[in-house]
């Protein structure tokens, strides 16, 4: 339990990041039907199941710009 109090100042920002992160990209995701490569669904994964990485790859060589 003294793990996670000694690191928990350093995680708190992290995990906020992630989460903002997350939500900003799913709601694009879900909001435009056009990728520059993949589908919808795969946007969704792996905006969700690849932690801060996934929303980053999304908003950087996913998303179509208009």
């Amino acid at each position: 339990m003294d793990f996670i109090r000694e690191f928990f100042p350093v995680l708190l920002p992290i995990v906020i990041l992630e989460i903002i992160l997350m939500i900003y990209a799913l709601s694009h995701v879900l909001k435009h039907d056009r990728y520059k490569f993949g589908s919808r669904t795969m946007w969704i994964l792996i905006v969700i199941f690849i932690q801060i990485i996934g929303p980053i790859l999304y908003l950087t060589i996913g998303r179509e710009e208009k």
